[in-house]
Formats: C-alpha cells, sequence, structure tokens
C-alpha cells in the first residue's frame, strides 16, 4: 500500500501536475490523521471495556467482603441486644433462689464480648488502582463512607466492651466468680453486688449504655451496606 502511494506521488511529480500533488498529499494527510484517530478509539474502546471488566470484578469482590461484615455484625448486634435485655432483667430482679439461675445465665449474656474486622482487601485493591475506576459517583460515596469512617468506629464500638470486660469486668470476677463460661453464664458469690448501689452495679449501668451506643453506630453501618450491595447488585448485572 506504501508502494502504491509512493508511484502516485513520483507519477504527479514527473508530469509536473503540481496541484494535483498538492490535493493528493491533503488527501493523504486526512487519511493518515483518520487512521490514527480510529487506532486512538479503538484503544479507548479497549481500556474502557478493561476498565469496565476489572470495575465488575472489583464490586463483586467488594459485595462479598460487605456481606461478610454484615453477618458479623448483625450476630454482634444480637449479642449486644441481649446483653441490653439481660442488663435490664437484672436491675430490677431481687435476689432470692428463684432468681440466681436466671442472674447466672443473664450474666453469660452480658459479662461478654465481640471483635469485629471489616474485610478490606478487596477496597485496598480498589484504592490502589484508583477509585475513579468505580463509575456510579454515589457508590464511590458510599463506598468511602463506610470503610473510611463507618466501619473504624463500629470497630471502636467493639473494642470498647472488650476493654469494658478487661479492666471493668475481670477485676470483679477474680473477687466474686465462682464459675464462668464465656457467653454461657457466670455464677457470682454474690449477686446483690449488682442490686444495689455498687461498684459492680455502675459497671452494669456503664455497659449497657455502651452496647446501646454501640448497636446505635452499627445500625448506621448496616444502612450503608445496604445501599452499597444495592447498587452494586445494579452496576455489575
Amino acid at each position: 500500500m506504501i508502494k502504491f502511494f509512493r508511484k502516485i506521488r513520483q507519477r504527479l511529480l514527473t508530469e509536473n501536475k503540481f496541484s494535483k500533488y498538492l490535493l493528493y498529499a491533503i488527501g493523504e494527510i486526512v487519511l493518515v490523521v483518520i487512521g490514527i484517530l480510529i487506532a486512538l478509539q479503538l484503544n479507548n474502546l479497549n481500556e474502557e471495556s478493561k476498565n469496565r471488566e476489572f470495575e465488575k470484578e472489583i464490586l463483586a469482590q467488594i459485595q462479598e467482603n460487605i456481606n461478610n461484615d454484615k453477618l458479623a455484625l448483625k450476630q454482634i448486634v444480637n449479642d449486644f441486644n441481649k446483653a441490653i435485655t439481660s442488663s435490664e432483667k437484672i436491675l430490677q430482679s431481687e435476689v432470692s433462689d428463684k432468681t440466681e439461675d436466671s442472674i447466672k445465665i443473664w450474666l453469660g449474656s452480658i459479662i461478654m464480648f465481640n471483635r469485629f474486622q471489616p474485610l478490606t482487601n478487596a477496597y485496598e485493591v480498589l484504592k490502589s488502582k484508583g477509585l475513579d475506576k468505580i463509575s456510579n459517583k454515589n457508590l464511590r460515596f458510599l463506598l468511602g463512607k463506610y470503610y473510611d469512617d463507618e466501619a473504624s468506629q463500629m470497630v471502636k464500638s467493639t473494642t470498647d466492651i472488650e476493654l469494658t470486660f478487661n479492666n471493668h469486668w475481670l477485676p470483679v470476677l477474680f473477687e466474686e466468680m465462682v464459675e464462668f463460661e464465656f457467653k454461657k453464664y457466670v455464677e457470682l458469690k454474690d449477686y446483690s453486688i449488682l442490686l444495689r448501689p455498687s461498684k459492680a452495679q455502675n459497671i452494669l449501668k456503664l455497659n449497657r449504655d455502651n452496647l446501646a451506643s454501640g448497636i446505635n453506630r452499627i445500625k448506621g453501618g448496616l444502612a450503608t451496606i445496604d445501599e452499597i450491595q444495592n447498587l452494586i447488585a445494579k452496576e455489575i448485572k
């Protein structure tokens, strides 16, 4: 093809047809430009296809990660709610032979903790490639909201309960515990320390309030997860 155009140029020059040669040269330039533009367009389409393929793949991974987070967070909310209900029952109880067995079980659901560690591997890969790989602006915002803000707040909420267990409940257990099975039951020598003004009762009340605060934070995170999951489902159809 190049030899063909070269022969045409040479023939026009030898025939001294400069105007025709000029038109031909312009036409050749136009053809080259069109070829370049077509190549660029094909390259752009190829890049867009690769980006879209990456976007779908990474969103599917994020969907799996946050679904696991969701299951863990729902279990934590369930445990926290159970602990709050048990705290209220103890505070409203009177010690008797009939209530001691119940208080023992209630304490098992109170004197405990959960740990939460969000799965961030897919999000970290996305950040390394650039959040702009996600075409949906609202989805980009929600991903940042969840992973860069709410997830750390929920981790803190669960950590606060663990700190209460280690720093406040354990000293009480060392003094008063008869028998203990984590998340099952706590048998104390004297349950009345929880039913009258005392350090143990204060711990019980403060722990209850921390649990309620943690539930509110986690529910906010779960609401964001639901929004993210709905948007991802639409994006990867």
